[in-house]
């Protein structure tokens, strides 16, 4: 009897280059620039230097390339190892399933394609059985539910989408790629307890769950059996046992006919995907009405409980990731410098006092019209009122760089341009772009992932 997880499978294994429309193939294209401007710029980052040096320790078979390291290893180790660079920065692509689908299923696709020797083409057909695998899995589960329980969702159901891309590359049939969701789901972790005290531990998630779903595939290749019934099993079944709000149906509903992953978010700014609405909010308030941060008395935040929870707690300056995860940081970033990126998380400016003192006439607050959408849409109200009495109010539910209101080759190349600049040579840089660009028509995946090495 085909269950969730069988269709999941089914879905992933017979998934074909064929199968992908135009629109859906450029949009993986952004997706993939995206991923490597971002593991690109995290190479130099100090949380990803210290897993970089694990791996180049561990030494192992040349199979793979862990990017600007000058080191080839185990496609295993060099996915957690690219996954913690791409996600270094809360920088990459996110969906409203709550997941960042990128950290995860570029390193598994991209390094399974380079042990294998596989053309672009079916790289880029591998990432798609990872993006939808994952995204629907998490829908399934309920992510707001199962955000609330604790668990950050890119971890736990981020093994679920490396598996799908690594075990389509590896051509495993649909009882195999069964058992890889099976092995990928009992692998599963992520808790969100980074934000009690900075920790680096958010940056680790979709390394470790890349690496997890590889191994996944590669033991069901060779024979290992894995529960078929990961995601419905009433006993210990993933669903149930991460989330009280868990519906089957939208794991399979219009499977194969439409695909939710053409829907991935890319980040204009460099911090919490629900926060985005918010900044673009503030900006709009600041143009319209011409006000400065000296003249403001109290700005509110009206959000969901979900968000409320993850980002609406009291910022202190414990590490970048505190900043990018809070609501007050960024909101008061944002009025008074114009924009959240890069330069806007370094570890000076997140203890910067004009930030600190507006931060604390931020409020986050649970506004019941929001809740309603949540996570379907990641909205935000943001009031402003001045010294003088005036207020100001405006409400973003698509924000810049949503699926809705998204992003163009020309601006992903852009920010590809920006990141990877800090690392890498312009001359290499235009060669990556290019690649991509014709990434369906590259003949051997390795041509390619040697201009990252």
């Amino acid at each position: 009897m085909e269950g969730v997880t069988w269709a999941l499978a089914n879905f992933a294994v017979n998934l074909k280059s064929e199968d992908l429309d135009p629109g859906l193939v450029l949009n993986f294209k952004k997706y993939l620039l995206d991923g490597i401007g971002c593991g690109l710029y995290g190479s130099c980052l100090p949380w990803c230097q210290i897993v970089n040096q694990f791996i180049k320790e561990q030494r192992g078979r040349r199979e793979s390339t862990l990017w600007l390291q000058g080191f080839k290893g185990p496609s295993t180790n060099v996915s957690l190892g690219l996954g913690v660079m791409i996600h270094s920065f809360d920088f990459d692509d996110y969906h409203n399933a709550k997941v960042h689908p990128g950290a995860v299923v570029i390193p598994a696709a991209l390094a399974t394609g380079e042990r294998l020797g596989v053309d672009g083409k079916s790289v880029l057909t591998a990432m798609v059985a990872g993006y939808e695998t994952m995204i629907r899995v998490s829908l399934a589960t309920g992510p707001n539910s199962s955000r609330l329980k604790g668990w950050h969702l890119t971890g736990t159901t981020g093994t679920f989408g490396a598996a799908a891309a690594a075990g389509n590359l590896l051509g495993l049939n649909p009882d195999e790629m069964a058992s890889a969701l099976g092995m990928a789901g009992t692998q599963s972790a992520g808790l969100w307890a980074f934000t009690a005290d900075g920790a680096m531990s958010k940056r680790f998630h979709p390394g470790r769950s890349s690496q997890s779903g590889v191994i996944a595939a590669l033991l069901a290749k060779k024979g290992f059996k894995g529960p078929t019934q990961i995601l419905e099993a009433e006993d210990g079944g993933f669903c149930k046992a991460t989330s009280d709000d868990v519906d089957f149906s939208r794991a399979t509903q219009g499977l194969r006919q439409r695909f939710l992953s053409g829907d991935v978010n890319i980040k204009p700014y460099a911090c919490c995907a629900s926060s985005h609405s918010a900044i673009d909010a503030m900006r709009q308030l600041v143009r319209e009405h011409k006000f400065a941060a000296s003249e403001v008395e109290r700005i509110l935040v009206k959000t969901a409980k979900g968000v409320q929870v993850q980002c609406g707690f009291e910022y202190k300056p414990l590490s970048v990731v505190q900043a990018q995860m809070s609501l007050q940081y960024i909101v008061a970033v944002a009025l008074l410098e114009g924009k959240a990126l890069l330069e806007q998380f370094e570890e000076e400016k997140i203890r910067d006092s004009k930030i600190l003192d507006l931060a604390k006439r931020v409020g986050v607050v649970l506004d019941e019209d929001i809740e309603k959408v949540y996570p379907e849409r990641y909205a935000n109200k943001v009031e402003v009122i001045l010294k003088n009495g005036k207020r100001f109010e405006t409400r973003v539910d698509f924000a810049k760089g949503s699926s809705e209101n998204p992003m163009s080759f020309g601006q992903v190349t852009e920010k590809f341009e920006s990141l990877a600049s800090k690392v890498v040579a312009k001359d290499r840089i235009d060669t990556i772009v290019e690649y991509v660009e014709r990434i369906e028509k590259v003949d051997d995946i390795r041509k390619f992932t040697r201009l990252l090495g």
